[in-house]
């Protein structure tokens, strides 16, 4: 398997942790930059406050790079169904984009800037654009070699075989002529560039094509340019039909390339190749001076499209002449230059998922469970004050959440419903229910997000469409982002008010509860209700947060809250008490709590860590980090659940939350991470997320001190342990089928399985 190469200036651990400072400032002396097993590592016995910031913590976004890299690996991986492994490739082509669009593209606000910036390892970003563009042209490269040299060959042998134009029978390429002029041609605008035509500004990810021309009558062979986009209303892959015996498919801009002549009568196309530009696409909106939050981030929507060009797309055969004017049409440099050799937007050929129905070249379909139904509102409410629910998407049905939602707005009994909404998606049954209630002229409040990244006109619509129906629709607290995924419902019963609620670690989505691992906690608790009650109260108030005894509330109360616990399990760990953390998290990235995690593994205490993402914490590193392990799971799911434990001198703490170790979620973002205290469903967090997760030896990738990462290799006689694949297994059973206790609730006999 090709790994990436480390980029110029990168110190491995193995080289800086027995080198002095002055050495490690002059970077790598040569090596392989891996972490060998050798032992040969001096270990870092010094003080953390007195070592420098390269030894603690790698660099974010390599660390996002080693991840993604995870991704691509699963398109390589000949395990997977041939149209999962397109799909890994689609993502991880799709995943780069956003990269550059987010990540890339304000270190180069800051490079640009002249400013230093902020990176907890102390990198420059002059030189993390540096090593970021280093490694990005080699993941690039990569995943068309995976394309090209793996996937089509295969994709040919399994009855998908793709072909250029030239390659078509004649009967082929009749229909595909027939085709352009039909749907293709008439959609068509071809833009000159001259200096009566100044350069066209193309959209954010557009594709297009560039030409160069000659006009045959004049002597001199100056070349013409032009540009024509390939329109986004068009398919990226077509499907010819079955002629003179023969399959193909082809990539739609290779059809308008093929008939570029028909656009240009008269003149002759010299050359042309495909392209994309993609842009900045960070919100610039000043909360504090903006009236109108929601129009200001419209009028961002706008210009995120024609943003500042940070990344330029083309054909490895492409001309010169073209590049050179596109590197000053763009003001970009020649590193910001990606050679495709292939689509240049990998990322489309996800469209092939959809329009081939072989079940033989995808997994099979996994049907999440209903471990609850409820036939009225009354037994929903009666049901939840007889226990917790606890519910583990996507292998029990989101569904569930849903008639929580849907139950309440039509129950006469409840007064008021509050939700927090994060990314909703373009279709949303909850929020249906929400306008249902307001006209219902129950007390509605959503809780939006606008700045949900890449999902904000679909949120600003449905904020629209709630407004009408006379839900109070707030925006959240200035400066902060409400990532907290709660439902409050209050409702009138024959003892007073009663609260339920839902807390979960994922967005109120349907599409994602079907391809994200969460999970969600409903509950008629009061002293939880109450809580969840004031944290509204905080969000759409001036309410300064109260002391709360069971909730963690971000920016407030979470980070110190982490903290205390960590240093409780130093303690008790000191002490002779039992001590453990582990987690499951998207990423990590704080330092502070890095640092603790550090002293906790300094101190003896055994820290396991599921991280599928960024993880700029480095494992394993003697004197150190000895008693860290973080593995990462990519499969078939996008891993998203975020479960904290704590050993707690063997009485386990257990959070569910959304919020991430990252200075944004702990310090910028309104969250939320609740206790479950029901010891059944305890134990199943314990035993069903994070110890599963943490003997997976199929998925499951070892982190290691430089951020890279290796397959877990199984012993000789120890049992494979896919975790998703087992709770897929599971789901596909009946309750009454279950052996095990995982996902099966069964505690009360007067609940309904469905």
């Amino acid at each position: 398997m090709t790994e990436l190469p480390h980029s110029q200036g990168f110190v491995p651990p193995d080289e800086l942790f027995g080198r002095s400072q002055r050495q490690a400032d002059q970077g790598p002396s040569g090596g392989s930059g891996s972490i060998g097993g050798d032992g040969a590592q001096t270990p870092v016995s010094a003080p953390l406050n007195s070592l420098d910031r390269t030894t603690l913590f790698l660099n974010r976004e390599q660390s996002w790079l080693w991840f993604n890299r995870r991704v691509l690996e699963e398109a390589q991986d000949d395990s997977n169904p041939l149209l999962e492994r397109v799909k890994f490739l689609a993502i991880s082509s799709s995943n780069l984009d956003e990269f550059f669009e987010i990540r890339v593209a304000g270190v180069m606000e800051l490079v640009d800037a002249g400013l230093q910036g902020d990176n907890p390892d102390g990198i420059k970003p002059q030189d993390e654009l540096a090593r970021v563009r280093a490694d990005a042209h080699a993941f690039h490269e990569l995943m068309h070699r995976t394309w090209c040299d793996r996937l089509v060959p295969l994709l040919t042998s399994g009855g998908v075989p793709f072909r250029e134009i030239r390659h078509l029978n004649p009967g082929q390429l009749k229909w595909v002529e027939a085709y352009f002029l039909k749907e293709i041609y008439p959609i068509l605008t071809p833009l000159a560039v001259d200096p009566a035509h100044p350069f066209p500004v193309l959209l954010n990810k557009s594709l297009n094509l560039v030409v160069l021309l000659a006009d045959p009558r004049q002597q001199r062979r100056t070349h013409r340019m032009a540009v024509v986009q390939v329109p986004r209303t068009l398919p990226r892959v077509l499907r010819l039909p079955e002629i003179d015996g023969e399959r193909a498919y082809v990539f739609t801009a290779d059809i308008v390339q093929a008939n570029l002549g028909a656009l240009f009568a008269g003149l002759e196309v010299v050359h042309s190749s495909t392209f994309r530009v993609t842009r900045d696409s960070n919100l610039d909106v000043d909360e504090m001076q903006g009236t109108d939050l929601m129009s200001s981030i419209e009028k961002e929507l706008v210009k995120r499209r024609r943003g500042e060009p940070v990344r330029l797309e083309i054909d490895t055969g492409a001309h010169p002449d073209v590049v050179d004017r596109f590197l000053k049409a763009f003001s970009l440099e020649l590193d910001d230059v990606y050679y495709c050799d292939g689509p240049v937007n990998l990322s489309r050929i996800m469209e092939l998922y959809a329009i081939i129905e072989n079940p033989d070249l995808k997994d099979p379909p996994a049907q999440p469970r209903r471990t609850v139904t409820w036939a009225t509102a009354d037994e929903m409410f009666l049901d939840l004050r007889d226990g917790d629910v606890l519910l583990h998407h996507p292998y029990e049905s989101f569904a569930t959440v849903e008639d929580f939602v849907r139950f309440a707005a039509r129950d006469p009994k409840v007064l008021a419903i509050k939700q927090t909404i994060y990314r909703a998606g373009s279709r949303n049954p909850m929020v249906e229910s929400l306008i249902e209630a307001a006209q219902l002229r129950k007390q509605v409040t959503a809780i939006i997000e606008l700045k949900a990244r890449f999902d904000e006109e679909a949120n600003i619509l449905w904020a629209r469409r709630m407004e009408q129906a006379g839900v109070h629709v707030v925006y959240g607290i200035v400066g902060m982002k409400t990532h907290a995924k709660c439902t409050l419902v209050v409702r009138r019963e024959d003892d007073g008010l009663r609260r339920y609620c839902h807390i979960g670690t994922g967005n109120y989505n349907p599409t994602t509860a079907r391809l994200y691992t969460d999970l969600g906690l409903i509950t008629a608790r009061a002293d939880l209700g109450e809580e969840v009650a004031e944290t509204f109260n905080m969000i759409t108030g001036y309410t300064r947060v109260p002391l709360m005894e069971h909730l963690l509330v971000a920016p407030f109360t979470l980070r110190d809250k982490l903290l205390v616990l960590i240093r409780g399990e130093i303690e008790n760990q000191k002490a002779g008490r039992p001590a453990a953390i582990k987690a499951k998290l998207n990423n990590l990235a704080d330092p502070a709590i890095i640092s603790a995690l550090y002293e906790a593994s300094r101190a003896g205490v055994t820290v396991q860590l599921c991280v599928r993402s960024v993880c700029c914490l480095r494992p394993g590193v003697p004197g150190l980090s000895d008693n860290i392990t973080v593995v990462s799971i990519v499969d078939r799911f996008l891993e998203h659940s975020r479960v904290y434990y704590f050993e707690n001198a063997g009485n386990p703490l257990v959070y569910l939350s959304s919020a991430d170790w990252m200075v944004r979620n702990l310090d910028r973002r309104v969250e939320v991470a609740t206790p479950v205290y029901d010891p059944e469903l305890k134990r199943r967090i314990v035993e069903e997320v994070i110890d599963m997760s943490l003997s997976d030896n199929v998925k499951a990738r070892r982190v290691l001190p430089d951020g890279s990462s290796e397959r877990i290799v199984r012993g000789k006689d120890e049992p494979p342990r896919r975790s998703q694949q087992a709770l897929v297994e599971l789901t596909s059973k009946q309750p009454e089928q279950v052996e095990s206790p995982s996902l099966n609730p069964g505690k009360r006999k007067k609940r309904k399985k469905g």
